[in-house]
């Protein structure tokens, strides 16, 4: 049995795996819960889980304020 430490490097290690990428671009891994987890190049920032459901929702939700930011500004103007 693995230990939480071995478990934990495991998962920390998962994003730098090509097969949890999906065309190289969406990070698709069913068995990491974490819905952030770092970019191939951490030093790129941080991606989107998309095998976790709630990234879906954290996702709708950005692309949702983006979107009313655009829609007051055009009618602010």
């Amino acid at each position: 049995m693995k230990s939480k430490t071995e478990a934990k490097n495991e998962t920390w290690k998962a994003e730098a795996n090509p097969e949890n990428w999906k065309w190289g671009l969406f990070y698709y891994n069913k068995l990491d819960k974490r819905i952030f987890p770092p970019k191939q190049i951490p030093f790129l920032g941080w991606t989107i889980n998309f095998a976790n459901p709630r990234s879906y929702l954290v996702f709708l939700a950005f692309v949702g304020i983006i979107f009313l930011i655009i829609i007051a500004d055009l009618y602010l103007l």
